[in-house]
Parts: structure tokens; sequence; C-alpha cells
């Protein structure tokens, strides 16, 4: 009983708007399936849920954890309140923390989906989405589990995009962007920078014409000026020609 939870990177990543605490945006994300966590669920007597392979984080902050907790209550289901008595949770991690690479939240859709299949529970794929965007806004893409999609609003909207997925090339700095803290940034000396017409339509075209249309990574990611401002060092490790992902700290590009 395994499964992998693939890394993401975002194409374009535009802010478009602030509503009820959150920002809501519009971005393209990528699944990048050469980069991956792996989740099994191992046969052991458990007291309560238990999770290996991710140290350093307690239990209650693991997406993991929060997943399977919305999870019950959405379906009150008795049988999947049995199986983690039975089985733990073992992750084997891959995808670097805090680099705009979705792992706790690829993590956790990937999780929603094992435990569907193996408790065979009774709900699709909307629903449980819904039930991912209770605990983190990027889970739902990594339910749909699609190569490629537009996601906008909070993150709980995903759109399939028919394209062919891009071979990709990742770098990760030894550098940590807390998600948070660099949304704080971007709400506090960039928001007043939002302009939907400057990227109108590019939902509609693909990702390699973007990147080689734009080209600029400030322009495809408003955060990417956030994320320098929080953490200076970016500029200095940022490869040229490179793109910024998510909050960061990665870069990627098509593989030359």
């Amino acid at each position: 009983m395994k499964i992998t939870a693939p890394a993401k990177v975002n194409i374009f990543l535009k802010i478009t708007g602030h509503s009820r605490g959150y920002h809501t945006l519009l971005s393209r994300f990528m699944r990048v399936d050469t980069l991956y966590d792996t989740i099994r669920f191992v046969p052991a007597e458990c007291d309560t849920f238990t999770i290996e392979g991710i140290p350093g984080v307690p239990r209650e902050s693991n997406t993991i954890y929060q997943a399977w907790i919305a999870l019950n209550d959405a379906t009150g289901d008795l049988d999947l309140l049995n199986f983690f008595y039975h089985h733990k949770v073992v992750v084997e991690k891959r995808i670097p923390s805090q680099a705009g690479l979705g792992g706790g939240s690829s993590d956790a859709g990937a999780f929603l989906r094992l435990v569907r299949k193996v408790c065979d529970l009774k709900i699709d794929d909307e629903d449980l989405a819904a039930v991912g965007a209770k605990v983190g806004a990027d889970i739902p893409f990594f339910v749909y589990n699609y190569p490629s999609a537009n996601v906008s609003g909070y993150g709980e909207l995903v759109e399939p995009f028919d394209e062919n997925p891009l071979d990709l090339e990742i770098f990760t700095p030894g550098i940590s962007c807390d998600t948070a803290s660099v949304y704080q940034v971007f709400r506090e000396h960039f928001s007043d920078r939002i302009v939907p017409e400057s990227f109108r339509s590019w939902e509609t075209e693909n990702s390699l014409n973007l990147l080689e249309r734009i080209g600029d990574p400030t322009r495809l990611n408003d955060l990417y000026p956030a994320a320098i401002r929080l953490c200076p060092d970016l500029k200095k490790a940022a490869p040229d020609g490179w793109f910024f992902s998510g909050s960061g700290s990665s870069f990627f590009r098509p593989r030359q």
C-alpha cells in the first residue's frame, strides 16, 4: 500500500485580490513526476494515528494528520478510524520543505487518494478535494492529480489544462521561504501592483510559450519580489534564465 506524491512548480502565479483574510490567485500548476515523496501504509498496532519519516514536525502540524482529521470529520467512516489502529503512515521525503514545490500539500493529497482506495471510501474527486481545501490551498490540485492545471480562487478551483508536461530541472538553494511570511510581505509592500489586465488570457496559453514569451521570473510570479525582500540571499542564488516557483525558494527551467 504505497503512493508517490509528486512535486509541482508554478509556471506563473498572479495574485488577483484579497478576501476573508486570504489572497486569491490565478496560477498554472505543473506536476513534476521526477521529484516525489513516497507514502506507505505499513501494518502496525498503533494506539493513535502514527506518522514516521518527517522528523521535527509535530504530528498536529503535519498536513497528512490534518487531512486525516478532516476526512474523518467529512465521512464519519468507522472503518477509516479502525484502519489506522492497525497501520502507520511512513513517509520517504525527497521534496525539500519551504521550497515552493508543494511537498506538504502533495503528501496530504496523495494520502487522501490512497486512503480512499484502500478503505474503499465512497467519495468522489470533487468532495475529496473539498476535504483537502480545509487543510491547505494547494491540496486540491494534488487530489485531482492533473499533470497541468489552471488554479484559481483560494486554490480550490482546479481546471485541467491540456498540454504535454515539460521536462523540468529544479534548483533549490539552501534557503527556506516561509509561505505565510512571503504572503505577508506581498500584502504590505506589493499589493498595490495588482494589474489583472497585465496577465489577461495567460490561462489559455501553453506553459512553454508563456515561459519563452514572458521570460522574466518577476513578471511571471508575483511572490518573487516579496520572497527576495524577505530572503535577500535569493537574489544572489538565482541562476540566470531560471524561473521562481510558488513562494520559493526553488527555481526551475525546461531541461536544456
